[in-house]
C-alpha cells in the first residue's frame, strides 16, 4: 500500500494556508532520490496575502519595547532547544545532512537566536555633541516596517535564524520565502514561534519558487527591506529590481574562496582544514575553500597528503558520515558537467570525480569527493563557484603569487592562510579581497556576534550576523531638543 506523502503550505497570520492556485512542487529525499512531500506552488496572491498579514501585524509588534521583543524571541530559543532533535531530523531528512551535522547546525541556529533575544537589552543609539549651547542630540533605532527573507537550502534553520531573529528584534514584521528544497523546516520553525507566544501575523512563510514567490516579494512595495542569501546573478536582479523603489538590500551572495598553504605550514592541519572547507556539507557553502593555492616546494607533499584524506571521506546519512549528497538532481548534474568541463580544459581528476557507485547511494544525488590540479588560473572551475564537492588545487611560487590569484576572481567573500609566520599572515589577510580572513582555520567559521559578508560579486556591502545586521533591518533617526536657558536664571 503506497504512503500517503504530505503536503508543505504556507504559513500565514499564524496558520497553515494552502496555495491559492492548489498547485504542488514535488520535493525529493536527497539520498534516496525518491518523492518526499509536495511542496506549495505559491503564486503572486499568497505573497500578497502574507505581505498583508505582516503589515497588519506591524504596529503591535513595533510598539513593543525592544526588551518585551527580546523575552518573546528568547522564549522561541528556550523552544527551540526542547524541541532541537525534531529540528535536526527534519533538517537531516530534507538536506540529507548525517545526524551530527543537522544537529550542529540546530546548535549553531540556536546560538545565533541567542545573540539577537539579547540585542532587546543593547538597542543602542548614541549621545551626539552640539555647537548650539542649550543642543541636545541623540539616535535611536526603528525598525523598517516588513522584511521580505529568501534563504537558501544549505543550512536551512542557521539561514533562517540569522535573518529573522535580527529583522524581529529591531521590531519589523517578516515574510520568509522558504527554500523550495528544505520546505518543512520554515514551516515548523513558525508553528514552534507561534507556540513560544510570537503574534500571529509576525512571521509569516511562503513556500515555493523563486521566479514567481521569491520575485512577487521582491517586486511588491510594502516590503521595505529585502535580504537574500544565493547566487549573484539573482542577487544583482534583486538589487536592479528592489532598488529601483530605494528598498533597502542586503545581498550574501557566492565565493571562490583561496586557502593558502604556505611552505612552513603545518601540513597536516592544513589539510585537515582544506578538508573540511571543501568538502563538509558537500562543499555546499558559499565559504567553501574550493580552491587550495600551495607553495611549490610542499606541492606534491600536500598533494599526496590531501588526496588520501579526500579519498578516506565516507559518503552518506548515517552517523560518522562525512558528507551527504548534493540537494537535488539538478545541483549534481551541474556539478558532473562542470567536472567534465575542467577535464576538458586540462584538468587532472586526483580522485572522485564522479556520483559514486555504491548501491546504497546511487538513486541519490551524491558526488563524490574530488580532487582536480592541473588547471590554469583562468580556467572556469578556477573562476566559477560550483557549489559542491569538488576542490582544485594550484603551486604557487610565493605569498605575492598567491595573493594575486586569490584577487583574480570576481568573488571576494572568504580566504585562509596556512603559516607559523605572524608576518605573512597578516600581510596577506590584509590585501586580499575578501569580507572574511582566517589564519591556519578554515575558509568558513563565522559565529553570532561575528560580521559575516564580502566584497565585489560576493555581497553589496552589508554585513550579517554581528551587531552590524542591526543597520540592515533599523533606521537610525536623530533626535534633537533645545533647552531654553533663559527659564533656568
Amino acid at each position: 500500500m503506497a504512503t500517503k506523502l504530505s503536503h508543505i503550505p504556507n504559513w500565514i497570520n499564524g496558520q497553515e494556508a494552502r496555495p491559492a492556485n492548489n498547485l504542488w512542487i514535488d520535493k525529493f529525499n536527497p539520498h534516496s532520490g525518491e518523492l518526499l512531500c509536495y511542496v506549495a506552488d505559491s503564486s503572486a496572491t499568497d505573497v500578497h496575502d502574507a505581505i498583508t498579514a505582516a503589515g497588519n501585524a506591524f504596529s503591535l509588534w513595533s510598539e513593543l519595547t525592544p526588551i518585551k521583543r527580546g523575552q518573546v524571541l528568547s522564549n522561541i530559543v528556550a523552544s527551540m532547544k526542547r524541541r532541537s532533535d525534531e529540528l535536526a531530523d527534519c533538517i537531516a531528512l530534507e538536506t540529507g545532512k548525517p545526524p551530527q551535522d543537522a544537529k550542529g547546525e540546530v546548535g549553531g541556529g540556536i546560538l545565533q537566536a541567542e545573540y539577537f533575544a539579547g540585542e532587546g537589552m543593547r538597542l543602542y543609539g548614541r549621545s551626539l555633541t552640539s555647537g548650539t549651547p542649550g543642543k541636545h542630540s541623540h539616535t535611536v533605532r526603528q525598525p523598517r516596517g516588513i522584511a521580505g527573507l529568501i534563504v537558501p537550502a544549505n543550512t536551512p534553520i542557521a539561514n533562517i535564524c540569522w535573518k529573522t531573529f535580527p529583522a524581529l528584534i529591531c521590531g519589523n514584521t517578516v515574510v520568509l520565502k522558504a527554500a523550495e528544497d528544505s520546505p518543512r523546516i520554515a514551516n515548523l520553525f513558525a508553528q514552534l514561534a507561534k507556540e513560544a507566544g510570537l503574534p500571529d501575523g509576525v512571521f509569516n512563510v511562503v513556500q515555493g519558487q523563486g521566479q514567481s514567490a521569491g520575485a512577487a516579494l521582491v517586486e511588491d512595495s510594502r516590503v521595505a527591506v529585502i535580504s537574500f542569501t544565493g547566487s549573484t546573478n539573482v542577487g544583482r536582479w534583486i538589487a536592479e529590481v528592489a532598488g529601483k523603489r530605494l528598498a533597502r538590500i542586503s545581498l550574501e551572495l557566492g565565493g571562490k574562496n583561496s586557502l593558502v598553504v604556505c611552505d612552513d605550514a603545518d601540513l597536516d592541519q592544513a589539510v585537515h582544514w582544506a578538508s573540511l572547507s571543501a568538502f563538509s556539507n558537500a562543499g555546499q557553502r558559499c565559504a567553501s575553500g574550493s580552491r587550495v593555492l600551495v607553495f611549490k616546494d610542499i606541492y606534491d607533499s600536500f598533494r599526496d597528503k590531501f588526496v588520501a584524506k579526500a579519498k578516506s571521506l565516507r559518503l552518506g546519512v548515517s552517523a560518522g558520515c562525512d558528507l551527504g549528497p548534493v540537494i537535488n538532481k539538478r545541483q549534481q548534474q551541474n556539478i558532473l558537467a562542470a567536472i567534465e568541463t575542467a577535464r576538458a580544459e586540462g584538468g587532472r581528476v586526483l580522485c572522485g570525480g564522479g556520483a559514486p557507485a555504491d548501491p546504497d547511494l546511487k538513486a541519490g544525488y551524491y558526488i563524490q569527493p574530488t580532487v582536480i590540479d592541473g588547471l590554469q588560473a583562468s580556467a572556469e572551475l578556477s573562476r566559477k563557484e560550483v557549489f559542491g564537492p569538488v576542490v582544485t588545487l594550484h603551486p604557487v611560487e610565493n605569498l605575492a603569487v598567491a595573493l594575486k590569484v586569490s584577487n583574480s576572481t570576481e568573488y571576494g567573500l572568504t580566504a585562509a592562510i596556512h603559516t607559523r609566520n605572524v608576518d605573512r599572515a597578516m600581510w596577506f589577510a590584509q590585501r586580499v579581497k575578501a569580507g572574511v580572513a582566517n589564519i591556519n582555520l578554515g575558509t568558513f567559521g563565522s559565529e553570532p556576534h561575528m560580521p559575516f559578508g564580502g566584497f565585489g560579486a560576493s555581497g553589496n556591502g552589508t554585513r550579517e550576523p554581528g551587531v552590524e545586521a542591526l543597520d540592515v533591518y533599523s533606521e537610525i533617526k536623530n533626535i534633537s531638543f533645545l533647552v531654553n536657558l533663559d527659564h533656568l536664571n
